[in-house]
């Protein structure tokens, strides 16, 4: 604490971020100031601190601060260094969904229309999110059943080519084939992105259009899709909010907590339309409910298109200009943030706070439960096995082969306790030769272990622990590296499956933990991921090795047509479980090779 008090002395008056540090120096939270002096002083001050605050302090045993311009330039770097280091009490949205959207570039001569899970700069429209029962899939139906639009990524060129399945089953114009005029086209995309605003009248319509002229045909089945499909557009337009503009795009944002966990609630609204909403469970080591808002509004849309208006908490208007500020530089977009007190706005925003309220009630437990299997699982592995650090950062191996061939590892890690799937990296063998999984843990870690102490550091940083997957052998084998590199600072250990024994390098004999221990039930997670990895790594470079072979067999499919399926598909799996008119779609094959491709499968296989 003497350091503390001697830095907590020299702090200044510009605005920046500060950086908690615990005592191995793991960044546990960062925060933004407007003055550095003043906020970092209010954590080590006497002064009544909510318990969340308090159990952060309890672990703090240094801190940094950068100094910045602005304010706005302390928001950017705190959201980026939230996302790079991932403290433990700073708001953390890494298990966070993302959920889908319409895409269409208008720019385009013959715009597509299709699926984007994130939504990028590019001058493209987005629509949606599509959330809560709508089925972004049965959108791109609808529109390409009502409006004829084509949903692939044909490239059209002067050279017209064959026409796909859709364009006889009157699901598409066939640009590509120069079945349709430009100006043709451009009136049934004009028609399809004012469907996608808001308007359904025109495609009910011709949906049911379609589904009296199949019920008179009596193709019953097809009618009850038709019908379906009206349904869920009576279903969407019931969702319109009659109070609100047809026009308005807003997210609803409310904050709730209890001084030791948090919880927020996100509405969507699209076009007067409520879309759905979620809720997020949050711990949090924030000094007031602005700052927590405000850390969560940075990171929720660091890769999503903001609104055009944010409805939320009255506690964050001194953050106001700011945030509108960062829209305006991050998205080049205006969005507006208000504080609704009164009419629908309010209503919304009120229900908004029950949900976060209802969802905190029912999370306690369940967040409980997680620092048991996280943070306190590492805690306790840190005892068992005499570490001399904290684990924070796992790293666990693995190798998969089947009689040498095809030769993969895997390593997974995990931050906390937590999978950090984003780290997650494969690794072909290259230099062992037939089924020695040592000398293949043996590549793998030496070529990991390189990176350590050069530029690739910053994206591969030091763990705290390594697991082997295997026994005494395997461990022995990544030993050796760790000599011959003069590997220090990093702890080893081996997992083995058949007794669930723990072997260390500094000691004969194995550490068994009761199977109930959530420490062992931790390293059987680690363990299990990178078998999982390893293994999908492994059937995938399997399975296209083998589809070159087996395609090369159907008659009429030279290599460039078995590139494009491999492209498309790959793997035979994907392949055998297609259907014609998926198989016609890919570049090169039409109706009739897609029979004969189906046909090879269903006889040969």
């Amino acid at each position: 604490m003497d350091i503390i008090r001697e830095k907590l002395k020299l702090l200044p008056d510009n605005p920046g971020v500060y950086i908690m540090l615990d005592k191995y120096s793991n960044i546990i939270y960062v925060g933004k100031a407007r003055i550095l002096k003043n906020r970092v002083r209010q954590y080590f001050h006497s002064s009544p601190k909510p318990d969340k605050v308090m159990r952060m302090v309890e672990n703090i045993a240094d801190f940094n601060y950068i100094i910045t311009k602005t304010e706005r330039d302390a928001l950017a770097l705190e959201n980026n260094l939230i996302k790079k280091y991932k403290p433990k009490y700073n708001i953390l949205l890494k298990d966070d969904k993302t959920y889908p959207y319409i895409k269409v570039d208008l720019h385009d001569e013959f715009p597509a229309f299709y699926v984007a899970r994130k939504v990028k700069k590019d001058g493209a429209r987005y629509y949606g999110p599509y959330m809560g029962g709508v089925s972004y899939k049965e959108i791109l139906e609808i529109i390409q059943l009502t409006f004829r639009v084509r949903l692939c990524h044909t490239a059209i060129g002067q050279k017209p080519k064959r026409e796909c399945l859709n364009y006889h089953i009157g699901r598409c114009l066939a640009p590509c084939a120069h079945k349709c005029t430009k100006q043709d086209y451009a009136a049934c995309v004009k028609k399809a992105v004012n469907f996608l605003e808001g308007n359904y009248k025109d495609a009910e319509a011709l949906l049911k259009e379609k589904m009296m002229s199949a019920a008179a045909g009596e193709n019953f089945e097809l009618a009850l899709d038709y019908r379906n499909k009206i349904e869920m557009l009576s279903k969407l337009e019931a969702r319109r909010i009659t109070s609100l503009s047809n026009f308005l795009d807003a997210d609803i944002i409310a904050y709730t907590t209890n001084n030791l966990y948090s919880a927020i609630n996100v509405l969507i609204t699209r076009k007067g339309i409520m879309q759905g909403g979620t809720s997020y469970a949050l711990e949090d080591a924030n000094l007031s409910d602005a700052e927590a808002l405000s850390q969560f509004i940075s990171q929720y849309y660091a890769d999503r298109l903001p609104p055009s208006e944010i409805i939320t908490e009255s506690c964050l208007e001194d953050e106001r200009e700011l945030l509108e500020t960062f829209f305006r530089e991050k998205y080049e977009k205006s969005v507006k943030i208000t504080f609704a007190k009164q009419g629908v706005k309010a209503q919304l925003l009120q229900m908004a706070q029950d949900n976060a309220r209802e969802y905190l009630e029912k999370s306690i437990d369940r967040i409980k439960h997680k620092d048991d299997m996280t943070v306190n699982a590492c805690r306790r592995l840190q005892n068992l096995l005499s570490l001399e650090t904290y684990p924070r950062r796992m790293e666990c191996y693995d190798i998969s082969n089947i009689s040498g061939v095809d030769k993969v590892g895997s390593m997974v890690v995990f931050v906390d306790g937590e999978a950090e799937r984003s780290s997650y990296r494969r690794f072909r063998i290259k230099t062992v030769e037939g089924a020695n999984d040592f000398a293949s843990l043996q590549e793998v870690l030496t070529r990991r272990l390189s990176k350590l102490g050069t530029p690739e550091e910053e994206r591969f940083p030091k763990p705290d622990l390594i697991i082997i997957d295997g026994g005494k052998g395997q461990l022995s084998a990544v030993k050796q590296i760790f000599d011959n590199m003069g590997i220090s600072g990093i702890e080893l250990i081996s997992l083995a499956k058949r007794e669930e024994e723990v072997f260390t390098c500094n000691r004969e004999d194995s550490i068994r933990i009761d199977h109930r221990d959530f420490a062992l039930k931790m390293l059987q997670r680690i363990r299990d991921e990178a078998h999982r990895f390893a293994i999908t790594y492994f059937r995938n470079l399997h399975s296209k090795r083998n589809l070159e072979s087996v395609l090369s067999e159907i008659e009429g499919v030279g290599k460039k047509k078995r590139l494009a399926l491999l492209e498309k598909f790959g793997t035979i799996d994907k392949i055998m479980g297609a259907s014609e008119e998926e198989l016609a779609e890919t570049d090169g094959i039409g109706p009739a090779l897609a029979r004969n491709i189906k046909e090879y499968f269903e006889e040969k296989l």
